[in-house]
């Protein structure tokens, strides 16, 4: 553990602060809301991709580029940031990632040219890179231990959220107003989330001192590298393709605007789901929670090009969709945590870089084919990759590698 990671207690105590249960879960929460915030701002633009490239005349794989920053600086920025930061109090670092976040949505909202916007997407994909590497494991650190489990879960029901509130909420407000307002709207509520942080959060001096040496160190785990594997092709799939599911439920289902705000609502409230039952599943089964998800991923877009003809057949297909992603994340950091079990924080830088990182690949990729081909190509694409992932997956089951589950 020494050669790890350093637990000092002059870096400040793990006991929790002398405070009441309600402002430990206030405090919870608040680090749920700057997630949400968080994932809210990162995958806005899907909702408002051609509105956004109309307004600057570049095309959907040009717009697609807002996509692809913040998850490339949120990979790089990821480890950096966490080790740079090591000694600096947790409670500081997320204020400052909140409010750089506030800046970089009201940047988006007032870009006169599409560089502008980039920049504030690259602003976004450091907050993405620090501020879940800290956040993902302070549960522990806010609630009595008996609360750890739900207060976790809390926090992970960021993700879901983001989805079912904020894209079709920002495609709402693009429909009701311009992209630009749903950015303003998003920044005003950035804020009220810093204000509740600075509120709510206690003095969170860091316990452990995560180092380079750590992230090496966890590489050379075979288990760790599939884990690494595992991440790379789910998520692949699914940004590659759901990046541009606005596109193709334009031109392919032919649906109105105001449906579309459905139809990502409907995906949305499947993802909640799906978070749930993933949650129930992954911490005793956690590579059957992962290959299931990647199946259903991979049968979903498969069939939209088909079945994605008419609207019931999209809106079914998006439904499966939303409740496979949905389990998505939290069996891969589940994954992660399992392969290192010492080093939570490291855990957590890595399961953000492989996340962030691919991101930023499956939306670059995906832009390139969609301005090449169409949209339904994309889709049967990304089903391809998230087939590969369900035989890696039935590879590790069959040759009984050494495994972070038993499931």
């Amino acid at each position: 553990m020494a050669s790890t990671t350093t637990a000092d207690t002059r870096l400040g105590g793990t006991g929790l602060p002398n405070r009441s249960p309600l402002v430990g879960w206030l405090a919870v929460v608040s680090v749920m809301l700057g997630i949400f915030s968080i994932v809210t701002t990162e995958i806005l633009p899907i909702g408002l991709l051609t509105r956004i490239g109309a307004s600057f005349t570049v095309s959907d794989g040009m717009a697609g580029l807002m996509m692809t920053m913040p998850g490339l600086l949120a990979a790089v920025s990821a480890p950096i940031v966490t080790v740079a930061t090591a000694r600096i109090d947790r409670r500081l670092m997320l204020c400052v990632f909140v409010l750089l976040l506030a800046v970089a949505n009201f940047l988006a909202a007032a870009a006169p040219d599409y560089w502008l916007v980039l920049v504030s997407r690259i602003l976004v994909g450091v907050v993405i890179g620090g501020f879940w590497s800290i956040g993902a494991g302070l549960a522990e650190r806010l609630v009595p231990a008996e609360s750890v489990g739900r207060a976790t879960a809390v926090i992970f029901s960021a993700v879901p959220l983001g989805s079912v509130l904020g894209v079709p909420a920002g495609t709402f407000i693009g429909d009701m107003a311009d992209w630009r307002t749903a950015f303003v709207v998003m920044g005003v509520l950035t804020v009220g989330v810093l204000i509740l942080l600075m509120l709510v959060v206690p003095p969170l001096p860091p316990t452990q001192v995560t180092r380079l040496s750590v992230l090496r160190t966890m590489m050379s785990s075979a288990n760790t590298r599939f884990a690494l594997l595992l991440t790379f092709l789910v998520v692949l799939a699914h940004f590659g393709t759901y990046t541009y599911v606005t596109p193709f439920l334009e031109q392919v289902t032919q649906v109105s605007s105001g449906m579309i705000t459905v139809f990502l609502l409907v995906y949305g409230a499947a993802g909640i789901a799906g978070n749930f039952l993933g949650g129930a599943i992954v911490s005793r089964r956690p590579r059957t929670a992962f290959g299931l998800a990647a199946a259903l991923i991979a049968a979903a877009t498969l069939l939209l090009p088909v079945l994605g003809r008419w609207e019931a057949g999209a809106l079914i297909l998006l439904i499966v969709w939303g409740v496979a992603y949905g389990a998505v994340p939290v069996s891969s950091q589940t994954w992660f945590a399992k392969a290192s079990p010492a080093s939570p924080e490291a855990a957590s830088v890595l399961f953000t870089a492989s996340f962030q990182a691919t991101i930023s690949i499956g939306a670059l990729v995906g832009g390139v084919i969609v301005d090449r081909s169409s949209p339904s190509t994309v889709m049967v694409l990304g089903g391809i990759t998230a087939t590969l992932m369900v035989v890696a997956v039935g590879a590790h089951l069959t040759r009984r590698l050494t495994r972070p589950d038993s499931g």
